[in-house]
C-alpha cells in the first residue's frame, strides 16, 4: 500500500507532534491547535471535521460530570468517609493500602477519578503527617487505584466516555454502563493486590518535612473551645494528633482560668478546655471545622457548615486611624458593625496568648475573617483598614446540600442503568438540579470544570479525524495486522493494545485513545472481526497508564505531593502496566472473539 501526499503530510505532523511532546517543548493545547491548523491548511480535514470534537457526546458528558463530582467534593460528602477508610496508627502498609484502594477504586468507578484523587491527596498527607508515615508509600497507589477503578464502568474515566462517543460517531452501539465491568473488575482486583503486597516495596520512603512556624511565616492565633462532641476528650495532646500538625502549633491551654503553657505532649485534653493554636491561614480554616472544637457560639454564621459561595475568607490590616484601635475584640462589637467573624489574629513579632475576645487591637494587626462576599466592596475604601485581601477559601457547604449532591449522583446512575435517559441527559438533569438548589451555583460549576482537559480532548478528536480521512489509519492498521497476523486475532489485538499503551507514555491518555481509535477500527475491519472488542482494547490500554507521571493526569497530580521522581513511576508502573495488559488482552479475547 503506497502513501500519497495526504498520508505523508499527516504522518509527518504526527511524528513532529510526538517529538515535541516527548521533550515537552510546547504546551499541549498550543501544540494540538497548531497541528489542527496545519491539517486544515493542508486540506486534510474540513473546518467542521477539525472542531467536531467540541460537540462529541463523550466530551460534553465529561464536562457535566466535572460539575457533579465537584459538588460532591465541595459539600464534603467524599471527605467524610476518608478517616474510616485510612484506619488507625500502627497498621501495616499492606493492610492500609487494601483499606484505601478498594474503596477508592469503587468510588472512581462512579465518579471521574481526577476529583477523587484531588480529594484524597490532602487527606492522605494529613494522615501520614499525623502518624509520621511517608506519603510516598500511598500517593502513587492512590492514583493507580483510581485509574483501575475507572476502568470498571462507563463513567469511571473520561477515556471511557471518549471511546463511547466515538463508537456512536462510527455507527456502533454505545457502551452499556457496566459493559466493561467484566474486564475492569478482575484487572482492578489483581492490580490492587499487586500494589498492596509487592508494589509498595518498590516505592521510596520519603517523608515530607513539617512546616516550621517562625520568623519567616505569618502566625495567626486562634482559640478553640473543647465541647462534648470532640472525640479525643481525655486523651493526651500527642495521642489526639494535635502535636505534630503541619502548619499549626498548640502552644497553650486555658483551663478554669489557669494557663498551661507550654502545652506539653502528655497533657490531657479535658472538656471546656480552651486550646490556643498558632498557624497559617489555610490550616487554621481546616482546624476550626473539626467537630467538637468550637470557635464561637453567637456568630452570624454556622462556622462548621457555611456556604463558601456566599461566605468568603478575608485578611484585613487594622489602620492607625481605625476606631478598632485600643478596643478589645469583644468591646469593639466587630460582628455587628462589620457583619464578619474574626477567626484568628496575626501580630508581627508577637504570639498573642489571650482569648480572642480579650485581645486589644493595635495598628498593623492582621485579622483573618469570615464575612459575606460583599465585604470587600463595602469596606475596601474604608479608613478602618490599611488593606483588605481575599484569602484562600476552603470549599464548604451546609450538610443538607451534601445530601442533595449525593441524591443527584445516585439519580444519574439509576436513570442511566435503567435506560430511562442517556448518560448525557441524566448528567445534564443532575447539573440543573444542583444549580437550582444552589448546591453548586453557576460560578462554582464553571470553576469545577477543567476546561484545559476538555479543549485538549476536543482537539485530539479533530486530529483523530485527520488520521482517518487521510487514509493513514488504514495504512497503520495494515502494518499492525502484519505484525500480529501470525498469531491471528489475538496477535492483532495485542499489537493494538501495546501500541496504544506505549503511545500513552508520551501523550495524554485521552488524546492517544482518540487518535488510535480509527486505527483500531480499520484493523478490525481488515481481519473481519467485531470492531467492539478492538475499541474496548484501545479504551483499557489508554486508561491503564502507569509507567510515567505524564501518561495520566492523576499520576501528575501526586508527583509533587509525594516527592516522587520519574524513575519511581517506572519501578512500580512498568511491571503493573505489562501485567494489566496481558490480563486485559486475555479477557477481551475471551469475551469478544
Amino acid at each position: 500500500m503506497t502513501l500519497d501526499f495526504k498520508m505523508w503530510y499527516t504522518l509527518s505532523l504526527l511524528i513532529i507532534m510526538s517529538i515535541l511532546l516527548i521533550f515537552d517543548i510546547i504546551e499541549l493545547e498550543v501544540l494540538f491547535f497548531s497541528i489542527l491548523l496545519l491539517l486544515l491548511m493542508g486540506k486534510i480535514i474540513t473546518l467542521e471535521e477539525a472542531f467536531a470534537g467540541f460537540s462529541n457526546v463523550g466530551m460534553l458528558t465529561i464536562a457535566l460530570l466535572f460539575v457533579i463530582a465537584g459538588a460532591l467534593s465541595n459539600t464534603g460528602m467524599l471527605k467524610q468517609i476518608s478517616p474510616i477508610i485510612l484506619g488507625k496508627e500502627n497498621t501495616r502498609i499492606s493492610h492500609t493500602l487494601l483499606r484505601l484502594l478498594f474503596p477508592v477504586s469503587i468510588i472512581s468507578a462512579f465518579i471521574n477519578n481526577t476529583p477523587v484523587v484531588a480529594m484524597f491527596i490532602p487527606t492522605i498527607r494529613a494522615w501520614t503527617e499525623k502518624h509520621h508515615y511517608a506519603p510516598s508509600k500511598y500517593l502513587i497507589p492512590l492514583s493507580y487505584g483510581a485509574i483501575l477503578g475507572g476502568m470498571c464502568t462507563l463513567i469511571g474515566t473520561s477515556t471511557n466516555l471518549i471511546i463511547h462517543g466515538l463508537m456512536i460517531d462510527y455507527g456502533m452501539e454505545g457502551l452499556g454502563f457496566f459493559e466493561i465491568s467484566k474486564i475492569g473488575i478482575p484487572v482492578t482486583i489483581l492490580g490492587i493486590l499487586f500494589m498492596s503486597f509487592l508494589g509498595h516495596r518498590l516505592l521510596p520512603n520519603r517523608k515530607e518535612p513539617l512546616i516550621e512556624l517562625g520568623e519567616h511565616t505569618r502566625e495567626f492565633v486562634i482559640e478553640l473551645k473543647v465541647t462534648q462532641e470532640y472525640e479525643n476528650i481525655g486523651k493526651t495532646i500527642e495521642n489526639a494528633g494535635l502535636r505534630r500538625l503541619k502548619g499549626l502549633f498548640l502552644f497553650q491551654i486555658e483551663r478554669n482560668g489557669r494557663r498551661i503553657a507550654p502545652a506539653k505532649p502528655d497533657e490531657k485534653i479535658l472538656l471546656d478546655d480552651r486550646l490556643f493554636f498558632t498557624g497559617i491561614p489555610k490550616t487554621i480554616l481546616e482546624l476550626q471545622k473539626i467537630p467538637g472544637l468550637q470557635l464561637t457560639k453567637d456568630s452570624h454564621f454556622n462556622l462548621k457548615q457555611y456556604d463558601s459561595a456566599e461566605i468568603r475568607t478575608f485578611e484585613c490590616v487594622v489602620s492607625r486611624g481605625s476606631p478598632l484601635v485600643g478596643k478589645t475584640v469583644r468591646d469593639s462589637d466587630f460582628r455587628s458593625k462589620y457583619e464578619a467573624v474574626i477567626i484568628a489574629i496575626h501580630r508581627h513579632g508577637e504570639r498573642i496568648a489571650k482569648k480572642i475576645g480579650d485581645i486589644g487591637l493595635r495598628p498593623g494587626d492582621t485579622l483573618l475573617l469570615l464575612a459575606g462576599k460583599n465585604f470587600y466592596k463595602r469596606w475596601y475604601h474604608s479608613k478602618d483598614f490599611y488593606l483588605i485581601a481575599v484569602a484562600e477559601t476552603l470549599p464548604s457547604k451546609p450538610q443538607w446540600r451534601g445530601y442533595v449532591s449525593l441524591g443527584v449522583f445516585f439519580m444519574m446512575i439509576i436513570l442511566t442503568v435503567a435506560n430511562i435517559l442517556p448518560l448525557l441527559s441524566a448528567a445534564g438533569l443532575g447539573v440543573i438540579i444542583l444549580v437550582l438548589t444552589r448546591t453548586a451555583n453557576a460560578g462554582e460549576a464553571r470553576r469545577t470544570i477543567d476546561w484545559r482537559v476538555l479543549i485538549i480532548i476536543a482537539m485530539s478528536l479533530g486530529i483523530a479525524n485527520a488520521v482517518k480521512q487521510s487514509g493513514l489509519a488504514d495504512v497503520l492498521a495494515h502494518i499492525i495486522v502484519r505484525i500480529g497476523d501470525h498469531l491471528g486475532v489475538l496477535g492483532v489485538l495485542a499489537s493494538i493494545y501495546f501500541f496504544t499503551s506505549i503511545y500513552t507514555l508520551v501523550i495524554t491518555n485521552n488524546a492517544a485513545a482518540a487518535m488510535l481509535f480509527p486505527i483500531a477500527v480499520s484493523a478490525a475491519s481488515a481481519i473481519n472481526v467485531d470492531q467492539r472488542g478492538f475499541a474496548i482494547a484501545i479504551m483499557i490500554a489508554a486508561s491503564a497508564s502507569f509507567a510515567t507521571p505524564i501518561s495520566y493526569q492523576t499520576n501528575l497530580m501526586v508527583y509533587s505531593p509525594g516527592g516522587y521522581r520519574f524513575r519511581d513511576y517506572l519501578m512500580i508502573g512498568a511491571p503493573l502496566q505489562l501485567g494489566i495488559g496481558a490480563i486485559a488482552i486475555a479477557l477481551i479475547y475471551c469475551f469478544y472473539f
